[in-house]
């Protein structure tokens, strides 16, 4: 027997990161193929036993798009419909429309409520309520209210599994019920205390719980929760709370005060790494929703505007080299050297904008520091246009002889520097005051600023000077 069969047919035996080996290997993704096409389910279950969700959601994104929901249907009950929150949308949704509606309900029914709504809410309405139309009554009407709240809100992310109790149950009945109820989330940090309208009082830490004595009430222990969510709360801003303050959970509540779900760090971690892809995508002119997975099409359709933009951009850059066509003829080094100018222009807009662009969503760039932070990007702006200014009128002067040269171009690397910096972060600034995601909108914008004021102030102070 070959290592890989042994591999395969002892999965007990494997150790945890063997599962992303694995799926790095061609040969096993070829074997497990092949097991999905000859429906040998046996030999399917062998070859991925134990595969945690995460790793069952890159072998699905492996293998070809017609095995994936053959391989789910193969596997029945032992497949984790969790896997199908970590692949691209473009995946999941592909995977669920082949699938049959019940195995889909049957599926879900396992998956806590934020899971579920996750997976649902990518669908269309046709599609999501023919699935909702199977589920049971209860589970059906707490999917369809996170499902009506506003995308990216608490009350999408939220779990409307939790505990919560009225205040004169004593610690010892709590416990009682905590463990021998069926049906309780399986993991929570906190249990909640109610009035008799369901509307919050406080909340009861585990530990604080299991170190009371049986017969303290609940009201007794109880501490008024001071991070309460909102239901419509946007997401990145629930993320910002958690972050301040090192919340584990937070209870969610809708607009009179009414408990209605309760959010978890891991949840928080996915907000915060969703946030920041979208940021790093903005700013490099992505569409936030583009995946590895996305079509050719959507792709080049998505890109197209961002291009668009740049391509305009550049059309006036050189509008205003057209302007000094007569130096440049004359003088062939005034070509060779002005792209430089610009291009450091852009490089050093570029890192102001990416300081500010993050700052602004972070919150810690507000009109109450702005001025200070402005200030200190001149200075950086100044300071590293002096720098390469003389670096640069020393490299034209041993390259080219002419020391009017080398001072004329130290001259443009200062000023494009100091309007780099001035436009990355004021840009920026002006976009986000006018309601226009800076992330999306600042990189042609500065980008044009510093190519203008470049080529501008090179070959403007060439032509005076000359």
């Amino acid at each position: 027997m070959n290592d890989d069969t042994e591999l395969a047919v002892r999965p007990h035996e494997r150790d945890p990161e063997d599962g992303l080996a694995l799926i790095d290997d061609p040969a096993f993704i070829e074997r497990v193929a092949d097991a999905i096409e000859a429906g040998r389910d046996d030999e399917l279950r062998v070859l991925i036993a134990d595969f945690h969700e995460t790793d069952m959601a890159r072998l699905l994104e492996a293998l070809p798009a017609p095995a994936r929901p053959k391989l789910i249907e193969l596997l029945g009950s032992d497949f984790d419909f969790t896997a199908l929150t970590e692949l691209d949308e473009t995946v999941r949704v592909q995977i669920l429309e082949e699938l049959e509606t019940k195995t889909v309900v049957e599926g879900m029914r396992d998956l806590d409520s934020d899971d579920a709504v996750y997976i649902l809410e990518d669908l269309d309405d046709a599609d999501k309520q023919e699935i909702l139309g199977q589920l049971p009554l209860t589970e059906r009407a707490a999917l369809q209210r996170s499902l009506d709240y506003p995308e990216e809100s608490a009350g999408r992310r939220m779990q409307t599994e939790f505990i919560a109790l009225p205040p004169f149950w004593t610690v010892g009945q709590t416990l009682d019920y905590i463990g021998e109820t069926e049906g309780l989330p399986e993991t929570f940090f906190e249990l909640f205390v109610v009035d008799p309208t369901y509307r919050l009082t406080g909340s009861v830490p585990l530990d604080r719980l299991l170190r009371t004595k049986r017969g303290v009430k609940l009201g007794d222990v109880v501490t008024p929760d001071r991070h309460v969510v909102q239901a419509t709360d946007d997401q990145e801003d629930v993320a910002r709370v958690f972050e301040r303050y090192n919340l584990i959970s937070a209870p969610v509540v809708d607009g009179a005060g009414r408990l209605v779900g309760v959010l978890t760090v891991d949840d928080i971690v996915d907000v915060i790494q969703e946030e920041a892809d979208e940021d790093v995508k903005a700013l490099g002119g992505v569409a936030a929703d583009e995946e590895l997975s996305d079509s050719f099409w959507y792709i080049a359709k998505s890109r197209f505007s961002w291009l668009l933009v740049n391509l305009i951009a550049a059309n006036l850059a050189s509008f205003v080299i057209a302007l000094f066509e007569d130096e440049l003829q004359r003088l062939v080094a005034l070509a060779v050297l002005m792209p430089i100018v610009a291009s450091q222009g852009g490089n050093a807009a570029t890192q102001t904008m990416t300081v500010a662009v993050r700052a602004i969503a972070t919150r810690e760039l507000r009109a109450s520091n702005a001025r200070r932070v402005i200030a200190r990007e001149l200075l950086v702006g100044l300071f590293n246009g002096v720098v390469f200014a003389v670096i640069m009128a020393a490299v034209v002067f041993a390259r080219f002889g002419v020391a009017d040269l080398g001072f004329i171009i130290a001259l443009a690397m200062i000023i494009n520097l100091v309007a780099a910096a001035l436009g990355g972060i004021l840009v920026p600034l002006t976009l986000n005051k006018m309601g226009v995601d800076p992330a999306v909108s600042s990189g042609p914008f500065v980008t044009t600023i510093t190519d203008v004021i470049g080529f501008f102030a090179f070959l403007g102070i060439a032509s005076l000077w000359f």
